[in-house]
């Protein structure tokens, strides 16, 4: 199988995209806490989806990247693609996968005002531990510990970090695909 075909059966994979939510969401709220606003979990999500930024971003912080365990493909392909949004890094199915985490009883949302609030539901929970532990996903989940023990910032912060640490971000056109 070719590059770009990988690349399209992981864009167009759903369960892809939610398992990974789900694993950002299980470590940064367990079972009592609330993720407040959507912005957050992007941030974290575009770290996660990009381990080159992510390496970067730990470089910055003067924290080890030896436990992410970059592969050499990952250094040359980009296995999920994002574009540059008036706040950021963003992915146009970010709605849709919250809502069918939220159908399939995995994540509770409240709204206040205009800040969407997530916590992952008991369930949620359990899902997201048997995900950790499969071989497909022990690296990513091992990097969203790291994200979750150097890059706990909130929502604000961690988008005036991104931007800070990677200024070519803010200097793209909105809708244009980012690159590794």
């Amino acid at each position: 199988m070719d590059v770009l075909q990988t690349k399209h059966q992981l864009d167009s994979s759903c369960d892809y995209h939610m398992a990974r939510l789900l694993l950002i969401l299980d470590v940064f709220t367990g079972d009592e806490e609330w993720m407040r606003g959507i912005t957050k979990l992007v941030k974290l999500d575009f770290l996660l989806r990009y381990p080159t930024y992510l390496e970067r971003a730990l470089e910055r912080r003067n924290a080890s990247t030896r436990s992410l365990r970059i592969e050499d493909h990952e250094r040359a392909s980009i296995e999920s693609t994002m574009v540059r949004y008036r706040f950021g890094p963003w992915d146009a199915r970010y709605r849709s996968w919250l809502n069918v985490l939220v159908s399939r009883g995995l994540l509770e949302i409240s709204v206040s005002g205009r800040t969407v609030h997530m916590r992952i539901t008991p369930l949620g929970g359990s899902v997201a531990a048997r995900v950790r532990e499969t071989t497909e996903y022990e690296t990513l989940a091992q990097r969203v510990r790291v994200l979750h023990t150097h890059l706990d910032l909130t929502a604000t912060g961690l988008t005036r970090f991104i931007y800070d640490t990677f200024p070519a971000l803010s200097d793209m056109r909105l809708g244009e695909e980012i690159t590794r």
